[in-house]
């Protein structure tokens, strides 16, 4: 299935992973947590919570430099391994291939006239990483027991995606590596780009955005490093905000509905390879039981 996974943790620029005490970790941890809890600010005074919440974070940040696991290789090495995982697992997908558009990133390209009605991509539901899924691994104790986990199927998402990532043994690795290693998103805008929309009607979502992905940060690394039902999830050792931001991009911009394998709901999932198709509006049809998808010419 192409070559094997190749997964390290990353080291910081001065060649050694940082070393920091877990309890001094856990105090700018709380310190955190505790300044996203509290009551929103007066008119006027987003902005310098804003201010010193980044900070935190930013303190964290550093001390948390070169703990991370990466891959080993750029994203489009992998993507051979992503086709043939797709084949193995009996993926339809023979009429397209991943190609980069200049401009645009890479996205799936027609290899051939695909006609209205015909099927051009057919992913069965073992490839898809939903709730579901989550529930049935490694993840599962603690969403049994957590009511945040419960009440967010993108939370649980995210940390569904990091702990798959963390272990080399996932059968969702060919499709991880071909994640991108960074987003667009207001996650990763820097101070003086969320300044320049400080006037305008995005700043209220931008900051928001921010706040509550801190808090969720803040709440389950402690919940990773004390709760009972995590002793064994791969992110025990290494849970960075990096990490968090990178996992709750990642589902924001790929996250589909679908429905349960029973079909008495809907339910959050990431889709291989859909989630690289470009299209414009049209008929698109989904069944129950595998992902399927046709264009409505």
């Amino acid at each position: 299935m192409g070559r094997k996974s190749r997964v390290k943790t990353q080291k910081s620029g001065t060649g050694a992973t940082a070393v920091v005490s877990p309890k001094e970790m856990m105090n700018l941890i709380s310190d955190l947590l505790q300044k996203c809890s509290s009551a929103a600010p007066s008119p006027g005074k987003e902005w310098e919570e804003y201010i010193q919440i980044r900070g935190l974070v930013e303190k964290i940040r550093k001390k948390q430099k070169g703990i991370s696991v990466i891959f080993e290789g750029s994203r489009e090495e992998f993507f051979p391994e992503l086709m043939a995982w797709a084949q193995e697992s009996g993926a339809s997908c023979e009429g397209v291939e991943i190609a980069n558009f200049a401009g645009e990133g890479f996205g799936l390209r027609a290899t051939k006239d695909i006609k209205a009605e015909e099927l051009f991509l057919w992913i069965p539901r073992t490839m898809l990483m939903t709730v579901e899924s989550a529930k049935n691994s490694v993840l599962g104790p603690l969403y049994s027991q957590d009511r945040i986990l419960q009440a967010m199927g993108n939370v649980t998402l995210a940390l569904h995606l990091l702990c798959e990532r963390a272990d080399p043994s996932s059968p969702w690795l060919p499709y991880i590596k071909t994640l991108p290693g960074d987003y667009d998103t207001p996650l990763y805008y820097e101070e003086e780009e969320v300044h320049h929309l400080l006037f305008t009607q995005a700043i209220q979502d931008v900051l928001s955005q921010y706040k509550n992905t801190a808090r969720q940060y803040a709440y389950f690394y402690k919940v990773i490093q004390t709760h009972l039902t995590t002793s064994k999830l791969p992110l025990k050792d290494a849970f960075t905000f990096d990490d968090y931001r990178w996992a709750v991009s990642s589902v924001m911009t790929r996250q589909n509905q679908i429905p349960t394998e029973d079909g008495s709901r809907v339910t959050l999932a990431l889709i291989p390879l859909w989630d690289m198709c470009n299209h414009t509006n049209g008929l698109f049809v989904c069944c129950s039981d595998h992902h399927w998808l046709q264009p409505g010419g």
